[in-house]
């Protein structure tokens, strides 16, 4: 049998012969233990009477299913993850009574227990097929139906739905309640959804607090819009910023889409323990509850959090209204509500340098996932579900969304959303293929998009463009090349930039600008731009086009002293961008990168270029300088940091980050020293405020370095006894540096099933940050003979993050560790089998690979 996998050949052979669907969908939630009841009754239509087909329910045991009012054994039906339905009529009804469980991994319907205050919260996350694990259903997208929540809860909790309740009842006498004294639970009955498809529909149920607003739509009327979190968080929640930015997306996505948003009201809620950024359920949206700041943020994360929100906002009409028949336009969906989100945040919203923080964050992201033996066309094949999970990756999200940006610079942002709104107008409600879509644009732009989508969305890489000569030698043309395996050379539409240093300040500024098509391997420049002088010629100046480039000679020199002196963010982002290619390229030295950006980063003012910068640092210390000099290079980098934090303006974003960085680097005993100075208060810096989560921070370092235990571990969670605070102590516990505190934390992270996701992934993050990497060398081959089976046996997310998480990279250098050796021959035998296990060892060997280039380009300096 097909476990728990779907083909799409199967999926298409489905909806040919089902159609016409509504769920009514019956959850009691008021049992105690770690299951609930689930009834769902399904009609249907079908076009091909007396065929077979099947329905998909993950559960630990299903009661009842009848088709038609014949009943049918569920030993005899029920096969896995499937339902058989033998014997279909035109009209079918379909009743399924089963029990599903709750999880503790994010997926199906999560259960959570907050620890400051013992309430309960549950939420649910669907995507790509994990509605199956709440109610009987054909979950594929293309199979879109009306769905009719019913939800049975305990009394005073609040239970949301895509759509508003339509009529509430309290059980009689208490029953059903496991506790009649707290009152009697709750049926809540929401409206019919719309036609919307599996996937997006939601639940989120417990005392949440709730704030509310309404926004204006272009259909004249108004839609309500509520805010909740758990009730222990809501001193924390800026619920006026989140309506803010979601308002402004409605100004912004309303009229360039020219469609009204679709649905009856827009909920959003902030969830514990999630695994992802957020998810588009349709009026429903579900957001980590990571965005909610209970201390102080750093800037970028507050701009990550809008785009975040714009994000699912902007799904609502891409990928909700209008849903891809198949996983394989999934990289249209999230690419094009990437793109979108960036797109409206310039334009609407304080983050008017959005696209310089996608060129810091989700280019880079990009450039680095298309790098890896791993890579796949924008447009990757999608052929089950399997694949489906081995791509929400960096190409489907941050690659796609970079073409689209260079799509919409060929054709015209008019001619773009022109297409667009036909788009919406035509297949409102539908579900469509990329097809559709380029049609619509090709339409409305006037060019034929075929080939640019064969070049671009068809084929794997990433191009390198450079000058043919230096600047100011004359004859200059844009030459491209590609790698060997992957070797499309494509078109591109991009800006050539000429900057000059000023003696007087030092600023490098752009005194001209050419905007021109590259075709082909070589592209001649003209007299606009070899006729014109320039300290720095930059490639891809406005960041338009997708490609790494090259600086010629003259202008890697200029960069290397100057790259902070750029005074265009945007510009400087893509220097930056460039520099640290070439570091991972091993074609500069990781410690003369290292010294460049702390030379820089005192005179930089963008909050993500800083958290970039900072993370490439982190990056190259601990992998990519030469194994001999990392401990010296590391000392020297937090001494700098520490310089930069007390020079930075007091209480200012900036210092708040140097202080972060400080914390992860501190190395010597004097620089651990005064991070416990700060902690006690014997050697302040002023504007430095010890809130809970820099406490944290501060603290880890010291846990790592050896100058704190488990006494000042237990002491900071009596302080912060909340979910953040014991997630803190299980990272803090596994950055401990004894081997009994590393045997301790891979035990919960591997074996055992009552860790949470979350919880997980702290525990891991504490497990590999380590000053001395033998403590790590006796786990290698139990990582190798733990992956298949825990493949097999644990959850997508779970094994996800220990196969990922606990690649032994940072052995990568150590000779006796074999870490390339025994990722070979675990490879060999694993063979074809489990593509996505499969894929995740691959990209961790390629890490390892490309480090070990890179150490060796450090070391000859």
């Amino acid at each position: 049998m097909p476990g728990t996998n779907l083909t799409r050949d199967e999926a298409a052979a489905r909806a040919a012969q089902v159609t016409d669907l509504t769920y009514r969908i019956e959850l009691d939630l008021t049992a105690p233990g770690d299951t609930f009841t689930s009834r769902t009754t399904i009609r249907f239509a079908s076009p091909r009477p007396g065929g077979q087909t099947f329905l998909d329910l993950i559960a630990p045991q299903v009661h009842r299913v009848t088709l038609n009012g014949r009943e049918l054994a569920p030993a005899d039906v029920v096969h896995d993850a499937r339902i058989e339905l033998p014997g279909i009529a035109a009209v079918n009804e379909v009743v399924v009574q089963a029990d599903c469980a709750y999880s503790h991994t994010g997926e199906g319907l999560h259960r959570f227990t907050d620890p400051v205050d013992g309430a309960t919260y549950l939420y649910t996350q669907f995507e790509p097929a994990d509605a199956r694990r709440v109610y009987a259903v054909f979950e594929q997208p293309d199979l879109k139906g009306r769905f009719e929540f019913v939800v049975t809860a305990p009394a005073g909790w609040k239970v949301l739905s895509n759509q508003p309740v339509a009529s509430t009842a309290s059980l009689p006498d208490g029953a059903g309640s496991p506790d009649a004294a707290a009152g009697a639970p709750v049926t809540h009955r929401f409206e019919p959804t719309p036609v919307i498809a599996p996937y997006l529909t939601a639940l989120a149920a417990g005392p949440w607090a709730e704030w509310h607003s309404e926004v204006a739509s272009a259909s004249g009327r108004s839609v309500p819009m509520a805010v909740y979190a758990r009730q222990s968080l809501a001193q924390h929640v800026d619920a006026d910023q989140v309506f803010a930015i979601t308002k402004a997306g409605f100004g912004f996505y309303e009229p360039a889409f020219a469609y009204p948003y679709p649905y009856a009201k827009y909920d959003q809620v902030f969830c514990p323990e999630y695994n992802f950024g957020a998810m588009e359920n349709v009026g429903l949206v579900t957001i980590t509850e990571s965005y909610i700041f209970r201390s102080a943020p750093v800037q970028a994360r507050v701009e990550r959090r809008a785009i975040t929100i714009l994000h699912e906002l902007a799904h609502m009409w891409f990928g909700d209204l209008v849903t891809m028949r198949w996983w394989n336009d999934l990289w249209l969906n999230e690419s094009f509500a990437e793109f979108m989100s960036h797109w409206a945040a310039t334009q609407a919203t304080e983050w008017t340098d959005a696209w310089t923080t996608f060129t810091y964050a989700e280019k880079n992201w990009a450039y680095r996932q298309d790098q890896l033996p791993t890579t796949h066309p924008i447009m990757a094949p999608i052929n089950d579900l399997d694949d489906v999970q081995n791509n929400f990756d960096g190409i489907t999200y941050a690659k796609g969304a970079s073409v689209l940006r260079q799509l919409v610079a060929w054709v015209g942002e008019e001619a773009f959303l022109a297409g667009v709104r036909s788009y919406f107008k035509k297949y409102a409600w539908g579900n469509t293929e990329l097809a559709d879509l380029l049609r619509e644009l090709a339409a409305a732009s006037g060019r034929e998009l075929a080939s640019w989508s064969e070049l671009w969305l068809e084929t794997a890489g990433v191009a390198t463009l450079r000058t043919s000569a230096t600047v100011g030698t004359g004859g200059l043309a844009i030459v491209q090349t590609a790698p060997a395996d992957h070797p499309t050379v494509r078109p591109h539409r991009l800006g050539v930039g000429g900057y000059r240093l000023n003696p007087a300040d030092g600023a490098l500024t752009r005194q001209w600008r050419v905007e021109l098509d590259v075709e082909g391997e070589a592209t001649a420049l003209g007299p606009e731009v070899t006729g014109r002088p320039a300290d720095l010629l930059l490639l891809n100046d406005g960041d338009l086009a997708y490609a790494k480039v090259r600086l010629d000679p003259v202008s890697l020199e200029t960069a290397a002293a100057h790259v902070a002196d750029i005074t265009d963010p945007l510009a400087r982002a893509v220097v930056w961008g460039s520099l640290w290619d070439c570091v991972r390229d091993a074609e500069i030295p990781a410690r003369a990168y290292v010294a460049t950006v702390l030379d820089g980063l005192g005179r930089e003012t963008n909050s993500a270029a800083l958290q970039t910068l900072l993370g490439q640092v982190a990056t190259g210390l601990t992998y990519y300088v030469a194994p001999e000099a990392r401990d010296q290079a590391r000392a020297e980098a937090a001494q700098r940091l520490w310089a930069l934090l007390t020079g930075a303006p007091p209480g200012s974003d900036t210092q708040l980050q140097f202080v972060k960085a400080y914390a992860q680097h501190a190395w010597t005993t004097d620089q651990l020293r005064a991070i416990d100075g700060l902690l006690d208060g014997s050697g302040p810096v002023a504007g430095v405020s010890l809130d809970t989560d820099l406490t944290w921070e501060l603290l880890h370092a010291l846990v790592v370095g050896g100058l704190a235990g488990e006494d000042r571990i237990a002491a900071q969670l009596e302080a912060d006894p909340t979910l953040a605070g014991r997630e803190q102590a299980a990272r803090l516990q596994a950055s401990l540096p004894t081997a009994e505190a590393k045997a301790a934390a891979w035990l919960r992270a591997v074996s055992d099933p009552a860790t949470p996701n979350a919880t997980q992934r702290h525990i891991i993050a504490g497990f590999t940050r380590v000053r001395d990497r033998s403590l790590l060398a006796p786990y290698v081959e139990p990582y190798f003979e733990v992956l298949e089976q825990t493949w097999r046996e644990r959850s997508p997310e779970i094994a996800g993050n220990i196969a990922e998480g606990l690649y032994p990279s940072l052995l990568g250098d150590d000779p006796a560790a074999q870490v390339l050796e025994r990722t070979e021959q675990f490879l060999a035998g694993l063979g074809d089998r489990l593509p996505p296990l499969r894929r995740l060892v691959v990209e961790g060997q390629a890490g390892v690979t490309r480090a070990l280039a890179a150490q060796a380009r450090d070391r000859k300096g």
